[in-house]
Order: C-alpha cells, then sequence, then structure tokens
C-alpha cells in the first residue's frame, strides 16, 4: 500500500512539476509580448514626447512670428499713415508753387498789357512815318531809337528845336505812366572827336547828349528827375560795323529806354503772391 502511496505522490510531482514548467513557459512568453508591446510604447512615447517638442517650438516660433506680424501691421499701417500725409503735404506744396507761378505769370500779364499800352500810345502820340524814329519792345522793354540828325548837329550836343517837339510827345506818354522810368542812351559811331576843350572823346559826346535831352524832358515838359537816367555808350555798342558813311550815320543815335521801376515790379508781383488761396 505504501508502495502504491508513493508511486501515485510521484507520479503527482511529476505532472504538477510539468504543469509549473509549462506555466512558467507561457508565463515567460507572455512576459516577453509584453516587454515587446513595452518597448514599442517606449518608443513611441519618446517619438511622441520629441514631436511634442518639436512642435512647442514651432508653436513659440509662430506666436512670435505673429506677434512680429502684427508689430509690423502696426508699423506698416503707421508708415502708410504718415506716407499718405506726406504725398498730401507734397500735393498741398505743389498746389500753392502752381497758384504762385500763377499769380507771377498774372503779374507779368499785366505788366505786359501796360508795356504794349505804353507802345500803341507811343506810336499814336509821336507817329512812326519818320523812317529815322523807331519804337519796338525787346523782353518787356519798350525803345524809342531817334536818328542823331533829328536831335543834333554834327559834334554838337545842343538839341534841335525839331527834337524837342519830338521830346515833347514822347514826355507826354511817359507823364501818363508815373509806373516807368527812362533811360537816354547816347550813341555814336567810331570817328575819332578832336577835342575841343570841352569834350574829349566820342564817349564825352555821347554822355553830354544824353544829359542834354534828359535836361529838355525835365524842365520842358516836366518828367520828374526822378524817373530819368542819362547814359552814353559812345562808339561801343554799334547796331552795324561802321565801315561805311551810312553804317556809321545808323550808329549815331539816341535810345529812350522806357522801363517799369523795379521796386514797383517787385511789388506788384508780392501783392500777387500775398493774396489768400482760395
Amino acid at each position: 500500500m505504501k508502495k502504491v502511496f508513493l508511486a501515485l505522490s510521484l507520479v503527482a510531482m511529476v505532472a504538477t512539476s510539468c504543469g509549473t514548467k509549462k506555466k512558467i513557459a507561457e508565463l515567460e512568453s507572455k512576459n516577453k509580448e509584453i516587454q515587446d508591446l513595452l518597448n514599442t510604447a517606449t518608443v513611441k512615447l519618446n517619438t511622441c514626447l520629441s514631436e511634442k517638442e518639436g512642435m512647442l517650438g514651432q508653436l513659440d516660433f509662430l506666436k512670435k512670428n505673429n506677434s512680429d506680424l502684427i508689430n509690423n501691421m502696426g508699423n506698416m499701417t503707421t508708415l502708410t499713415t504718415k506716407g499718405a500725409e506726406n504725398v498730401e503735404k507734397a500735393l498741398e506744396s505743389i498746389k500753392e508753387k502752381d497758384l504762385k507761378i500763377t499769380r507771377m505769370q498774372d503779374a507779368l500779364t499785366k505788366k505786359d498789357s501796360v508795356t504794349l499800352a505804353l507802345v500803341s500810345s507811343l506810336k499814336r502820340t509821336v507817329g512812326i512815318s519818320d523812317p529815322d524814329i523807331e519804337i519796338n519792345v525787346e523782353k518787356g522793354v519798350v525803345f524809342i531809337s531817334i536818328a542823331d540828325k533829328l536831335l543834333f548837329k554834327s559834334g554838337s550836343y545842343v538839341v534841335s528845336d525839331r527834337a524837342k517837339e519830338i521830346l515833347g510827345k514822347v514826355a507826354k506818354v511817359v507823364n501818363d505812366k508815373p509806373e516807368f522810368e527812362c533811360m537816354v542812351e547816347g550813341h555814336t559811331d567810331n570817328v575819332p572827336f578832336t577835342s575841343n576843350g570841352t569834350l574829349l572823346d566820342n564817349w564825352d559826346l555821347s554822355v553830354k547828349r544824353a544829359t542834354s535831352i534828359v535836361r529838355v524832358l525835365a524842365k520842358d515838359y516836366g518828367v520828374n528827375p526822378k524817373r530819368l537816367i542819362a547814359a552814353g555808350r559812345g562808339e561801343y555798342v554799334p547796331l552795324v560795323e561802321n565801315t561805311s558813311a551810312d553804317n556809321r550815320m545808323t550808329n549815331r543815335r539816341t535810345r529812350i529806354v522806357v522801363l517799369p521801376k523795379i521796386d514797383q515790379f517787385y511789388e506788384m508781383i508780392e501783392k500777387e503772391m500775398k493774396k489768400p488761396t482760395k
């Protein structure tokens, strides 16, 4: 009986041992699977953590970039506003300059109108039928050129009666235009002048003739002396070459220059410029 029990116990132990080994093998297999899963999960976790860190970095970059964009948009708005203001100021400045130019042109037009009216009056009053009298306008200035044979005898600076008649007509027009001045220019040819103790040369003669005409305009016809200028140009501004008797006669002349008073002209421009902008 004991032998039977012992045999049964041995069989049970062997059976139990075999079952335990099988169980252990199953557990080890299961453990390996779990370990593999754990390793895989760990790898995935680390990958996710790495990706998360990268995404957080990108998020920070995007936040900063967004902030910068917002600031830049603000700056752009400021710049755009300033740019618009600058453009508006520039346009306003151009508008003001255009207005000033227009007013200056208006002033010049007024001056030119007065000048043309003066020329018409001179031509009508003095008459231009005589070829020895020329009236023309150059750059807004009126020139009256009178041949010396109508004004003086050869080598003399005494004004003739015929000249006084012509000068009287000129004085009448000039007196009607107080905003103008008169400059009398004496011109001679290049034939040397023999000094007679009173006159030294052609230049001296041209000055004396201009002074004589100025005195006639002032004393005989009441032209304000403040408006008169006497100038002698001698032989140095000829109209033509002094190569013939006719040419020399052309160069011997007296020129009366009727020009607007510079100070009044500038005052007229300043008056136009100071008008308020509409």
